[in-house]
C-alpha cells in the first residue's frame, strides 16, 4: 500500500531533521529518533508550526523533557491522578505559567481588611448540604472555554460564577463576555491579559450594571479597546458579592452547595500543567496565581473527597476542561490554597 501524503510529509521532515542533526555532528540513537517521531506527530495533532529550525529544536528539547517527566510519573502508579502529553507539552513550566495564569492575589492590606471585616457570609447558618453536588448536571454551567495565551483567568472565573447565579435567579443560562472585562475593567487592579482579581471583576459588573453576552462581545484573547456600546448592553446583572470566610473548607462547601464559586489556587506546578484525570493530590503551595470556578464536589470511587473545578484552558486539558482536586486536607487553606480567597456574586 502506498503511503499517504501525510505520512510522506512526516517521513521527509524526519529525514531532514536527522540530516540536520548529522551535519552538526549529533548522532541520533533509536530512542531519540522515536522521540523525534512523537514530536512530529504531536505537532501535526495540535497544528503546531515553528518559525525556524532553531526554534523547532528548542521546542523539541522541551517536549522531550516533559514527555520523560510525564511517563516517569505515570509509571509510578501510586498516585490517584494521571498526567498526559497535552497541547502544552512544548512549553517550559515558566512559559506556561506566564501565559495561562493571571490571578494577582490580594495585597497584604486587602488581606488584613478581609480578615477583620464584619461577616456577611449568607450561607453561614446552612446546617446541611448534599453529599455531592455537580452544578453542570443542573444546567448552571456553560461549556468550558479557553483563555488562550492571555492571563485573564480572573475574568473567566468571575464570568462563570456570574453565569451560575444568573441561571439560578432567572432560569436562563447565558454565556457572558469575558472580553468585556478584559477591555473595559482596567481602572484598578484588573489589567486584562496582565492579570486581575475576581472580586474586582464583580465590582465592575456591579458598577456597569451588568455584562453583555459572549455572542455580542466575543472573546479575542488579547487586550482591546472597550466597546462602550456593547458594554452598555446588559444580559445579566448582580447586586453584590461576598467573600467566603478564609481558610475554611467547611465554609467553602456551604457556598459551593449553593452556587458556583470563584476560587483562587496555586496552579504553578508541572503536574497541573499536564493533569489529565483522577483526583489531583499533587504538591502545590499557597502562592495563588490562577482563578478558576468551583462548580461542585463529591467522592471518588476509592473514597477520596474532591472539589469539582472548572478551568479555562480548553477541553483538551484535564477531564474535558475540569479538574477534581482533593477536598478535606489537613491544611486549613485547602489543597493549593483553594479555600483562601473564594468569593461569589449575589443576585
Amino acid at each position: 500500500m502506498a503511503p499517504t501524503s501525510t505520512c510522506l510529509a512526516f517521513l521527509v521532515m524526519l529525514a531532514l531533521w536527522s540530516c540536520s542533526a548529522a551535519s552538526r555532528g549529533v548522532l541520533l540513537n533509536d530512542v531519540e529518533i522515536t522521540m523525534l517521531a512523537r514530536h512530529e506527530q504531536w505537532m501535526y495533532l495540535h497544528g503546531r508550526v515553528y518559525k525556524d529550525a532553531t526554534e523547532k529544536e528548542k521546542r523539541f528539547n522541551v517536549f522531550k523533557e516533559n514527555v520523560k517527566y510525564i511517563e516517569q510519573f505515570n509509571k509510578g502508579g501510586n498516585q490517584p491522578y494521571k498526567l498526559s502529553v497535552n497541547e502544552f507539552a512544548d512549553l517550559t513550566n515558566e512559559e506556561f505559567k506566564a501565559t495561562r495564569n493571571g490571578y494577582k492575589g490580594l495585597c497584604l492590606e486587602d488581606k488584613l481588611a478581609r480578615a477583620t471585616a464584619p461577616s456577611t457570609f449568607k450561607y453561614e447558618n446552612v446546617s446541611a448540604v448534599p453529599s455531592t453536588m455537580d452544578w453542570r448536571k443542573k444546567g448552571v454551567v456553560t461549556p468550558v472555554k479557553d483563555q488562550g495565551q492571555c492571563g485573564c483567568c480572573w475574568a473567566f472565573s468571575a464570568v462563570a460564577a456570574t453565569e451560575g447565579i444568573h441561571k439560578l435567579k432567572t432560569g436562563k443560562l447565558i454565556s457572558l463576555s469575558e472580553q468585556e472585562l478584559v477591555d473595559c475593567d482596567t481602572k484598578g487592579v484588573d489589567q486584562g491579559c496582565e492579570g486581575g482579581l475576581m472580586d474586582d471583576a464583580f465590582h465592575f459588573i456591579m458598577s456597569n450594571k451588568g455584562l453583555d453576552t459572549e455572542i455580542n462581545y466575543p472573546y479575542k484573547g488579547v487586550d482591546g479597546t472597550c466597546n462602550a456600546k456593547k458594554a452598555s448592553t446588559h444580559a445579566a446583572q448582580i447586586t453584590g458579592f461576598e467573600d467566603v470566610p478564609a481558610n475554611s473548607e467547611a465554609a467553602l462547601l456551604k457556598a459551593v452547595a449553593s452556587q458556583p464559586v470563584s476560587v483562587a489556587i496555586d496552579a504553578g506546578g508541572s503536574d497541573f500543567q499536564f493533569y489529565s484525570s483522577g483526583v489531583f493530590t499533587g504538591s502545590c503551595g499557597t502562592d495563588l496565581d490562577h482563578g478558576v470556578t468551583a462548580v461542585g464536589y463529591g467522592v471518588s470511587n476509592d473514597g477520596m473527597k474532591y472539589w469539582l473545578v472548572k478551568n479555562s484552558w480548553g477541553t483538551s486539558w484535564g477531564e474535558s476542561g475540569y479538574i477534581r482536586m482533593q477536598r478535606g486536607v489537613d491544611a486549613k487553606e485547602g489543597l493549593c490554597g483553594i479555600a483562601m480567597e473564594a468569593s461569589y456574586p449575589t443576585a
